[in-house]
């Protein structure tokens, strides 16, 4: 279109682009194009300043525009969203523990409200050369991040503060709380304190982590976004910014099945915590 436009500037361009049967913006759009993706670009960069671990389609939703473009555009400029390998956390102590009696309660359920369906785990987070553990509590509902505790041990302690935090945030019940099947959660301390609030306990099938895919997800997300773990100088600071990035997810993080924040996604049910 340029082309033709340049070399025949004495064309009548409406008439020429009426007999092409295009649009005469058509005639422009080349030449602007450069410019759009520049400041389309420059949005992208400022998003990922934030947001360092979105990919295309999050930035699409977050700038409100088309998700095509805006790959389109990373391609061009090269613009990559970090990526870090998130190595698996195995639970060696469990490898050859037998199943437990515990079913899959919720394997073909879908909660519509908030606390009616609680998911949980824990991961290791190695720090200047030893490790500590991150336990949380999510909403399958809202997939907001309600309940968390961090210890030097993975062990029922761990496990039971990250659901009593929960518990003591939202000051509400549950129905179901579902986790894998590791030792911590089948554990008599943590089965018999679930069931002293008459709680349905749902655990996946022995070595089927995707039936507790939700947190496998948000830990794989976690882990990107806090990024390098020795960076920070004193435990406490790697404290802090664990509770912040989980902060960040809950409030400022889109999530892509929900279309928005899981905070904003829960107060959309006018259930505020407490």
């Amino acid at each position: 279109m340029q082309t033709v436009v340049h070399n025949y500037p004495e064309v009548n361009k409406s008439e020429l682009a009426r007999k092409l049967g295009v649009s005469r913006a058509m005639f422009y759009y080349t030449h602007k194009q450069p410019a759009i993706d520049e400041e389309v670009k420059r949005q992208i960069e400022s998003v990922l300043t934030d947001h360092k671990a979105y990919g295309h389609k999050r930035i699409a939703g977050e700038l409100k525009l088309n998700k095509k473009r805006i790959l389109r555009v990373m391609k061009k400029f090269g613009i990559k969203p970090y990526r870090r390998r998130v190595k698996k956390f195995i639970k060696k102590d469990d490898l050859n523990k037998p199943a437990t009696s515990f079913k899959n309660e919720i394997e073909k359920f879908c909660p519509i409200i908030p606390n009616i369906v609680w998911v949980t785990d824990f991961t290791y987070l190695k720090y200047q050369g030893k490790f500590i553990y991150l336990a949380v509590v999510m909403d399958l509902c809202t997939r907001e991040i309600i309940g968390i505790n961090i210890s030097r041990y993975h062990n029922k302690q761990l496990v039971l503060g990250a659901f009593i935090d929960a518990l003591n945030k939202t000051g509400v019940i549950p129905k179901y709380i579902h986790s894998d099947q590791g030792s911590e959660y089948d554990s008599i301390e943590f089965v018999n304190f679930v069931k002293s609030k008459n709680i349905i306990i749902s655990m996946s099938r022995k070595s089927s982590p995707w039936e507790n895919g939700f947190q496998e997800s948000f830990f794989s997300t976690f882990k990107l976004e806090i990024g390098y773990l020795n960076r920070f100088e004193e435990i406490g600071e790697l404290i802090e910014n664990i509770y912040s990035t989980i902060y960040y997810y809950n409030n400022r993080r889109m999530h892509r099945s929900i279309k928005t924040t899981p905070v904003n996604f829960r107060n959309r049910f006018k259930k505020p915590l407490h």
